[in-house]
């Protein structure tokens, strides 16, 4: 089937996300083996039209216009075992690999159980991580396609740039890094009954902290503590404000690996249940923005830039979203 067959017109991107915002994008592909991924790319080359790669859907605020250029949704979703490494396509489902790993007896991934729709692209691409662990930790080596220079490399683990929720494939725009291909993952022998435990434990943790309404998943990056400790009100408003914010997360017992969650800033602020439109701070943890049924990504972006603002007048602080913006 040529090229043109296979893409799409004005496909409705919303449902591809957690979040169930986004309008349509001009053209679609989705994309499972290397030659379908260069024809795609040629093709938007030679029809002047910006590519966008869409992953799970996960973390991901999509435009209520929708995306003019060609959305290309990387399905290559292979998984192999290989003794203690997982060999997987970018486009693999990241609970299935969890669940994989399980059923090898390997550990180092139960950390990512319940995260809904990730992709293990998505998740090396901004260092995914929770409970004090993230994709830094397991990655060995990542196949990359440069499209400036049409050729896939091999990056390292060091390659990558890992940071608290970046990589060097969110640091840099897509024509200049590439795109994540292929990833292979290096964990260890456990105990079945240690990361039976461990399973259980962080699945109930998502369970009664996180909303069941769509969401994109944390929307704010958390903050050192460093940071926290020159984050003093403003003094007009110190009267109201008080304490020390880093005082304050000491004394609560909410730092954990020297950062302090935004959910808990935010709950600083009462912005709890703070509705716009139909995008709302969730009452169960605050750094999660549901979708009541009808939000759109001008009520998720107008309610975004509201707790930027209250937290910044509050504390002086700039916090740093941690999703990403198609099509804006």
């Amino acid at each position: 089937m040529s090229i043109d067959l296979k893409i799409e017109q004005n496909i409705p991107l919303a449902s591809l996300t957690t979040f169930k915002i986004g309008g349509p994008a001009k053209y679609f592909i989705e994309v499972k083996t290397k030659d379908e991924l260069l024809e795609a790319l040629t093709w938007a080359k030679k029809n002047k039209e910006q590519p966008f790669i869409l992953a799970g859907g996960s973390n991901v605020l999509i435009n209520d216009n929708g995306i003019n250029g060609l959305v290309i949704k990387i399905c290559n979703d292979n998984i192999v075992v290989r003794g203690e490494r997982i060999e997987c396509g970018a486009g693999a489902d990241l609970n299935k690999i969890v669940r994989l790993a399980i059923n090898n007896n390997l550990s180092g991934l139960e950390w990512a159980i319940g995260i809904p729709r990730a992709t293990v692209g998505g998740a090396v691409r901004g260092n995914a991580g929770a409970f004090g662990h993230s994709m830094q930790q397991l990655v060995e080596t990542v196949e990359v396609y440069n499209i400036e220079k049409g050729q896939f490399y091999q990056f390292s683990n060091k390659d990558c740039q890992f940071a608290y929720k970046e990589s060097i494939f969110k640091q840099n725009s897509l024509e200049k890094t590439g795109l994540i291909w292929q990833v292979i993952l290096k964990l260890n022998q456990g105990s079945v009954n240690n990361i039976e435990d461990l399973i259980k434990k962080y699945l109930q943790y998502r369970e009664q902290t996180q909303p069941k309404l769509p969401s994109a998943g944390c929307v704010f990056k958390n903050v050192a503590i460093a940071n926290l400790s020159e984050a003093n009100a403003p003094a007009f408003a110190k009267a109201t404000a008080g304490k020390n914010l880093a005082n304050q997360a000491n004394k609560e017992g909410v730092v954990k690996g020297g950062k302090v969650g935004a959910g808990w800033i935010i709950d600083k602020c009462n912005l709890k249940g703070k509705t716009i439109g139909g995008a709302k701070v969730s009452l169960e943890h605050a750094n999660f923005i549901i979708n009541t049924g009808k939000a759109t990504a001008e009520d998720v972006a107008m309610l975004i830039s509201l707790i930027k603002q209250q937290v910044r007048t509050k504390y002086n602080l700039q916090l740093q979203e941690e999703i990403q913006y198609l099509g804006f």
